[in-house]
């Protein structure tokens, strides 16, 4: 799914980059996304969670923090509290669009930072940490070895992961003073803490703080079998997927579209093809048309739910049938394809004006031991079902009327 690039100004006035993933369909609502420390946006775990996010409908802005990635500025100038002040005018970016974040989601070190910024977002609804410390402090712990030279120079020169980066005693001293105690007690969020047990940056240990300190409503995923970087896509699809579930409730109820009771609801997005389908307001699909017209492929195409609504009936109707008649018939399948034929006149329909001919062809495999009479009669009783018959039989009239 393709992502906007965005620039909008930081609190150190330097301007930051951004990625923006916008569902196709329907927008249930908009993630904020905070990346682990000295980490940009680009991560492969910050991709493929927005990724996944979007293709729920929930809309996400990932960004780089100050001197980090695409971002202007100096990463030696930046805090813990600047990474906060940042989130801050990421949210306040999204607002001017009237996209103001209802979910924030922060990865390591950005999940504390999404933690002390939800309070000051006012349309948060709900706060998501992924591997997080639950005390900003234990980042420290990566730059032991720098201490000295800190205490001497006031900065120094740390390698992380491979790169080279200043930092200066400020910086520690930040985030001695940065607690979460008491912001995880006046969240006033529902909070959702992942971790992996087998995260080795960031025990589990701190999982079950932040837990422990969060008040209802809060929930846990174990990310079991995750690294910290959740550098498996799989992993950090498969978190994108169930937070995308599981803040649904806590979107905000005025998004959502009136019930429908019996009717199905098809939605639109304002770009491509895909559909949000809605059946009787508990089932959901997406439908889509394939790249090769145009489409991104989410889901199957009008024309391939009309063959499954027909295959359905019929392996429905030839159930009913042989329980009905008490044969053993053990299974059903059914393979259609659809062909539109563009015909100048229709043979079989002497008088007709020029018309298009659809083809639907229907392969049946019928399983149990049936003798041959049997398997004749369900052959013919296909062609009886409710949805074939629709098809086929008389005239279907479609009346439209506009809402506004």
């Amino acid at each position: 799914m393709q992502a906007e690039r965005v620039e909008f100004p930081g609190a150190q006035g330097g301007a930051l980059a951004g990625k923006l993933h916008a569902p196709r369909g329907r927008v249930r609502g908009w993630a904020l996304f905070a990346h682990c420390f000295t980490c940009s946006k680009d991560l492969r775990a910050a991709r493929e969670l927005s990724g996944a996010l979007a293709a729920e409908g929930i809309g996400t802005l990932r960004f780089d923090f100050t001197g980090l990635g695409q971002s202007e500025g100096e990463f030696a100038e930046t805090s813990f509290t600047s990474n906060v002040e940042d989130l801050l005018a990421a949210a306040e970016f999204l607002r001017a669009q009237g996209r103001a974040p209802a979910l924030l989601v922060g990865h390591s070190l950005g999940g504390a930072a999404a933690l002390s910024a939800a309070p000051q977002i006012p349309e948060c609804r709900a706060v998501v940490t992924l591997g997080a410390p639950s005390d900003p402090a234990h980042v420290a712990g990566l730059l032991a070895d720098a201490v000295p030279e800190l205490e001497a120079r006031g900065e120094a020169q740390v390698e992380i992961s491979g790169r080279q980066f200043t930092i200066r005693r400020k910086f520690l001293d930040d985030l001695d003073d940065a607690q979460l105690d008491g912001t995880l007690e006046r969240l006033g969020r529902a909070l959702l803490v992942c971790h992996s047990p087998q995260d080795g940056v960031v025990g589990i240990e701190h999982a079950r703080r932040i837990f422990q300190a969060a008040r209802h409503p809060k929930s846990f995923l174990s990310l079991d079998g995750a690294d910290h970087l959740l550098s498996n896509p799989d992993d950090a699809r498969y978190a994108g997927r169930v937070i995308a579930t599981w803040c649904t409730r806590y979107l905000d109820p005025a998004a959502a579209p009136a019930p429908v009771g019996d009717a199905v609801r098809v939605v639109g997005g304002p770009q491509g093809y895909t559909q949000e389908v809605e059946v009787r307001g508990l089932h959901h699909q997406v439908a889509d048309e394939p790249p090769k017209v145009g489409g991104a492929d989410l889901g199957p195409s009008p024309y391939e739910y009309l063959l499954s609504g027909l295959g359905a009936c019929t392996s429905m109707t030839l159930r009913m049938y042989a329980d009905r008649k008490k044969w053993p018939l053990e299974g059903v399948e059914v393979v259609l394809r659809h062909r539109a034929d563009h015909r100048k006149d229709c043979e079989d329909c002497p008088g007709e004006k020029a018309q298009r001919i659809d083809a639907i062809t229907r392969e049946l495999t019928l399983r149990g031991p049936l003798n041959a009479e049997q398997r004749e009669r369900l052959t013919e009783i296909a062609d009886r079902c409710p949805v074939h018959r629709t098809l086929t039989e008389g005239r279907v009239e479609v009346s439209t009327t506009r809402i506004d």
